[in-house]
C-alpha cells in the first residue's frame, strides 16, 4: 500500500484519496479500509456478547494447488499472488489461520463489496421466516413506486435470484454502463449532469430488456431493489435490520457500517465494511445451517432452499458463461454455488472479497483483498482452487 496516501498535514495533492479517485488501483488498498472517511456511512451495531472464536488444535496445511493457467503452486503462493489483505480459515468452527497484511489488524474494517448482497439476502430470509416478507408477490406490493419502470411485474423471488428482465449492464470497465451510473447516484462517484440523486431515484429510471423470471443475469440493481423491499416490509432501515436480525444474533464482535447515498439510503448491493473476524463468523453461521450455538438466526429452510433450489434455477444459471468458473453452479437467495459433487456456497465481491463455505468438509475461508481490477478470472479461479485444496487437506478427503 502506498505510504504517502492521506499522509501529512495536509496530504500532498497526489496523496489525497477522495470520491473522484478512491477506486483507482493504487488507492484501493487504503480506501477499502477507510471508506467511511470518503463516503457517509450508517453504523451496524454489534452486541456485547461476541460468539467465541477458539483456536484449532491442528495447524494450517499448505497444499498443492493446480492453478487456472496449469501451473502447480501452493496455498501460500496463491495468497501472495492475489493481493490478500487478510485471511481466516476455520475447520469444524475453530480458527486454523488468521493473518493480516500491509497494515491490516483484527480491528480494521474492510469493504466487502458484493458480499454485502448475501447479508441483505439473509435479512430477507429472516423477514420471510417471520411472515413479514413474501417472495412470491410482486415487488410493487411493497414498493408501488416501481409500477412505472422496468421492475413492473417482477416478483420478489426474481430479485432474490437475479432473474429480472431489467435493462442493466454490470460492465465495470464501461464508464457509461448502468452500474457506473448507479454508483454516481449512490454517491460512490461524483454526480454528472442529469444523474438522479440517490439509489432509489435511480431504480425508478431503469427500463426493461426482457421478461422477468428468465435466465440468471448478475445485476447489482436487483439487490438494491431487494433492500428497498425489505425496508418497506419491516419499516426499518437496512443498517438496523442487519444489526438486529443478523449481526447481534450472530455474535459479531465489532460494529460494521454501510455506506449511504446522498439522501441517506443504504447501498445494499456492496456498501458494508466489517472486520475479518466477523466475516468469518458469518461464514461459520452459514456452514452451521444458520445456527449460532442454540439459536437459529437464519431460517434453516431458507438455506436449505438455497442449497437445493430445483432444476429451473440451475438451468437459468447453466445458460450463462458463469458455469466456466462455477461448474454445476447456481445463484439463489443472493448466494453463489458451484458443485463438483457436494455443493460449495460462496459470497463474492469484486476486487477479491470472499466467503467460501464447504459444509461437508466443515471448512470456511474468509478472504479480504485489493485486486487492482474489479474482476480477474485468474485470481478468482486460483483462490477457489486453493480453498478447495485446503478443504481436502483439512478434512482428509479425496473429493475434487
Amino acid at each position: 500500500m502506498r505510504p504517502d496516501l492521506m499522509a501529512g498535514f495536509p496530504p500532498s495533492p497526489d496523496g489525497v484519496v477522495d470520491l473522484s479517485n478512491w477506486q483507482e488501483p493504487d488507492r484501493l488498498p487504503w480506501a477499502f479500509r477507510h471508506l467511511r472517511e470518503i463516503i457517509p456511512t450508517q453504523p451496524i451495531s454489534a452486541g456485547t456478547d461476541p460468539a467465541p472464536l477458539r483456536a484449532a488444535a491442528t495447524g494450517l496445511p499448505n497444499p498443492q494447488v493446480l492453478r487456472l493457467d496449469g501451473r502447480q503452486s501452493t496455498w501460500e503462493e496463491v495468497l501472495a499472488d492475489t493481493h490478500t489483505d487478510a485471511v481466516m480459515v476455520l475447520h469444524d468452527g475453530a480458527v486454523v489461520d488468521e493473518r493480516y497484511f500491509a497494515g491490516m489488524t483484527d480491528t480494521s474494517r474492510h469493504l466487502i463489496m458484493s458480499v454485502s448482497k448475501s447479508l441483505v439476502g439473509c435479512v430477507a430470509g429472516v423477514l420471510a421466516g417471520q411472515g413479514r416478507l413474501d417472495p412470491a408477490v410482486p415487488v410493487t406490493d411493497y414498493v408501488p413506486e416501481m409500477d412505472g419502470c422496468g421492475y413492473r411485474g417482477a416478483m420478489v423471488r426474481d430479485v432474490l435470484d437475479m432473474r429480472t428482465g431489467i435493462a442493466f449492464s454490470e460492465a465495470y470497465t464501461d464508464a457509461d454502463s448502468e452500474v457506473r451510473a448507479m454508483e454516481r447516484a449512490l454517491g460512490w462517484a461524483p454526480l454528472q449532469p442529469g444523474d438522479p440523486r440517490g439509489g432509489y431515484a435511480f431504480l425508478r429510471t431503469i427500463g426493461t430488456s426482457g421478461p422477468h423470471g428468465g435466465r440468471f443475469t448478475y445485476r447489482s440493481a436487483d439487490t438494491d431493489m431487494l433492500g428497498w423491499v425489505c425496508e418497506r416490509a419491516a419499516g426499518v432501515r437496512m443498517a438496523d435490520l442487519i444489526s438486529t436480525l443478523i449481526w447481534r444474533p450472530m455474535g459479531a464482535e465489532f460494529d460494521a457500517d454501510i455506506t449511504c447515498d446522498p439522501v441517506g439510503i443504504a447501498v445494499h448491493d456492496g456498501g458494508v465494511s466489517l472486520t475479518l473476524r466477523d466475516l468469518a463468523r458469518f461464514g461459520r453461521m452459514l456452514a452451521d445451517g444458520g445456527r449460532v450455538g442454540d439459536r437459529q438466526v437464519i431460517p434453516a429452510g431458507w438455506l436449505a432452499d438455497a442449497y437445493d433450489p430445483g432444476a429451473e434455477v440451475r438451468d437459468a444459471f447453466a445458460r450463462t458463461d458463469n458455469v466456466t468458473m462455477l461448474p454445476g453452479g447456481w445463484y439463489r437467495n443472493q448466494f453463489w454455488f458451484y458443485s463438483a459433487g457436494d455443493p460449495v456456497l460462496l459470497c463474492l465481491g469484486i476486487h477479491g472479497q470472499l466467503v467460501y463455505v464447504d459444509r461437508v468438509a466443515r471448512v470456511v475461508v474468509a478472504k479480504l483483498s485489493s485486486w487492482p481490477d474489479p474482476q480477474h478470472a485468474g485470481y478468482l479461479g486460483d483462490t477457489l482452487r486453493g480453498c478447495a485444496a485446503l478443504a481436502r487437506a483439512l478434512s482428509g478427503s479425496d473429493r475434487v
